[in-house]
C-alpha cells in the first residue's frame, strides 16, 4: 500500500466519527467524482484501514492491527516529522527505553547523531537502525520475535525490561481515545509496554493525530501517566484539557518548527 493522501486521512476521520461513509456524499464533499472516491475506498480497504460496503465502507475490525507495510506507510510524513522533534528533547548521554511502533522508529532514525545513548528496545527494527552507529550503545530485549511487525513479546520480553531503571522511555500507541486512554492490539505487547513506562523516569508518547481515530481494544495506561505528547496536530479539546490538568508536556511538530531549528543550526 503507498502512503494514504490527505482526501484519504480525511475520509478515514469522518469514517470515524460516524461509523461508515458512502461514495456520494463523499464525492459531494471533496467535490470529486464517484469513480475517484471509489479508488480512495479501495486503496483503503486494501490497507485494511476500511471495509467495503453496498455503496461505501465502513470502520475495519477495532480488534485486529493493520499490517506493518500498512502502518509503515500511514500518516508517513507525520511520523517522520514527529519523530525529528522527539529527538530534539531527547538528551545527549542518557539511557532510553524504546518500543514496539512504526512512529517509535522514526525517533530512532532521528537520534543517530546522538552520542552517549544507551537504548533498551524490543523492537528489532529500533535496533537494526541504530546498531551501526558506534557511539549508542543498543541492548535487544529477548522474547518471543512477532513476524509480523519485528516486536519482540512475551514473559522473557517483560521480565527483561524490569531489570532496567532508564531516564527515558519512547512509546506508541495504536489509538488514543477522547478520555485519555492509551490503547493497542497485542496484550503481549502491552504488558512490554507497561513495563518500560513502569521502569523509566520519564515516559514520552508518540503518535500522530490519526491515532485519535482509531480504536484497539488493550489499554496501555492514561495520558497522565505519561510525562510528555508528541503529535503532529492539536489533539481533540478533551485531550488537550486532560494534559494541561496533569502536567502532562504537549508538543506539537510541525515542518514550520523543524525548519526554524534548521536556520538557527546554520547561522
Amino acid at each position: 500500500m503507498q502512503g494514504i493522501s490527505p482526501r484519504q486521512q480525511q475520509i478515514l476521520i469522518l469514517a470515524r466519527q460516524a461509523g461508515s461513509v458512502t461514495v456520494d456524499e463523499l464525492a459531494l464533499r471533496f467535490e470529486v467524482t464517484p469513480q475517484t472516491i471509489r479508488k480512495d475506498l479501495n486503496e483503503l480497504c486494501d490497507g485494511r484501514l476500511l471495509a467495503r460496503t453496498h455503496g461505501g465502507a465502513m470502520l475495519s475490525s477495532g480488534v485486529e492491527n493493520l499490517a506493518y507495510e500498512a502502518r509503515r506507510q500511514m500518516a508517513a510524513a507525520e511520523k517522520l516529522i514527529i519523530g525529528r522533534h522527539a529527538a530534539r528533547l531527547i538528551p545527549n548521554n542518557c539511557s532510553l527505553f524504546m518500543n514496539i511502533g512504526t512512529t517509535t522508529e522514526e525517533v530512532a532514525r532521528a537520534l543517530i547523531h546522538h552520542e552517549g545513548l544507551l537504548v533498551i528496545t524490543n523492537n528489532i527494527h529500533v535496533a537494526t537502525i541504530l546498531m551501526p552507529r558506534p557511539k549508542i550503545e543498543v541492548i535487544l530485549a529477548g522474547g518471543v520475535l512477532r513476524k509480523s511487525d519485528g516486536g519482540i513479546v512475551g514473559e522473557a520480553a517483560v521480565d527483561f525490561i524490569s531489570q532496567f531503571k532508564v531516564d527515558h522511555a519512547v512509546i506508541g500507541a495504536s489509538a488514543i481515545d477522547e478520555d485519555g486512554a492509551m490503547l493497542d492490539f497485542d496484550y503481549r505487547e502491552v504488558r512490554a509496554a507497561k513495563a518500560i513506562m513502569q521502569n523509566a523516569r520519564n515516559v514520552m508518547l508518540v503518535a500522530d493525530a490519526m491515532k485519535f481515530t482509531r480504536t484497539a481494544p488493550v489499554r496501555i495506561g492514561h495520558l497522565p501517566d505519561i510525562n510528555m505528547f508528541v503529535t503532529d496536530r492539536s489533539p481533540p479539546e478533551p485531550v488537550v484539557a486532560l494534559c494541561r490538568d496533569h502536567g502532562v508536556r504537549l508538543e506539537i511538530a510541525s515542518e514550520s518548527s523543524l525548519s526554524s531549528e534548521k536556520m538557527e543550526a546554520a547561522e
